[in-house]
């Protein structure tokens, strides 16, 4: 377990509210909460210069219980323990959702008003659990059906909770924010091929490494090979897909949240750039954005906002996954 997260278990766990006199305050939450946020590194700050500033709050205490559930699913070292911390978070969070006032860690204590203000739903939150209990028992994936359905989990509901923040949640935007999510996860995906395989985590579906003749003993022994960069770049153009096709979103959202969604659709396809800028050589460095790359990126969308253009609602095609049989959860080597 890293330092600091054990430090955020041991002040905050299940034991640690069980013996704290009385929950955190909410200035005290909101406080914790944007430190979490401004203090984790990311491609792309969450909480950045367009978020507006009645909404900063509301995001910052949803990004704190996405990162307290990532962290308890990754950082803990223990799958089993993992599981039955991420049990307690759901639980945590059900009983927000049931009593506002029943809030005793500070992240939920920082959440509870943001869900009563925006009328929250309590299901985007549970899938982001059952994502990361998922990783407790998934190590690899079959197909891209599997993936998917992961990245629905995993990543969409945060979509779909800023839209709720937005305040234009329909399900047109929907649709739009989910290919958003969905590419931005697969693009981390490519990009931490390396890190991910370091904790025993493997993305690139079984389907599509046997049909390029990318083998298992080749990913394990981290070799760079043609079957390789064909397998990358198949898995880049998928993300980039999802991506394009989200675009529509930040044109039909007024400022600044326009600008907030394109800076980040930008960013998913600047770390594919980065992916091809190395001919997908990911193992032996991983591919970054740059620091003056985000500034540039941030300039354009401040310089020239997303605007509404003719046929803005033409769908982008996506490929078509390589096996759309059943679900088949591989179970870890």
């Amino acid at each position: 377990m890293s330092v600091r997260f054990a430090d955020h278990l041991n002040r905050y766990g299940p034991d640690a509210l069980a013996r704290a006199p009385r929950p955190p305050d909410l200035a005290e939450a909101q406080v914790y909460c944007a430190h979490l946020a401004r203090s984790h590194y990311e491609n792309f700050q969450v909480i950045g210069w367009f978020t507006p500033k009645e909404a900063r709050t509301g995001m910052e205490a949803i990004y704190a219980f996405c990162r307290w559930a990532d962290d308890l699913g990754d950082e803990v070292g223990d799958p089993a323990r993992s599981e039955r911390l991420l049990v307690w978070w759901r639980d945590q969070l059900r009983a927000v959702f049931a009593d506002p006032t029943s809030a005793r860690h500070p992240v939920f204590v920082a959440l509870a008003p943001t869900i009563t203000r925006f009328n929250l739903e309590l299901e985007p939150f549970e899938n982001l659990i059952s994502a990361f209990i998922q990783d407790q028992h998934i190590y690899e994936y079959q197909n891209d059906v599997q993936l998917l359905d992961y990245c629905r989990r995993s990543a969409n509901p945060v979509g779909r909770l800023v839209l709720k923040l937005a305040e234009a949640d329909d399900p047109a935007r929907r649709e739009w924010s989910d290919a958003i999510c969905t590419g931005l996860q697969l693009a981390n995906f490519w990009q931490d091929v390396a890190c991910d395989l370091d904790i025993g985590r493997i993305y690139l579906p079984r389907s599509d490494r046997w049909e390029l003749g990318y083998s298992d003993e080749d990913l394990h022994a981290r070799r760079y090979t043609p079957a390789y960069r064909a397998l990358s770049s198949r898995k880049v153009a998928q993300a980039r897909a999802y991506l394009e096709r989200g675009e529509p979103l930040a044109a039909s959202l007024g400022p600044p949240w326009n600008r907030a969604v394109e800076l980040f659709r930008l960013g998913g396809l600047a770390i594919l750039r980065a992916i091809e800028a190395c001919n997908h050589d990911v193992w032996t460095m991983r591919p970054v954005v740059g620091r003056w790359t985000k500034l540039a990126l941030m300039a354009q969308v401040a310089l020239k906002p997303p605007r509404r253009r003719q046929g803005q609602d033409q769908r982008v095609a996506i490929p078509p996954t390589l096996d759309s049989t059943l679900l088949k959860q591989v179970p870890r080597p």
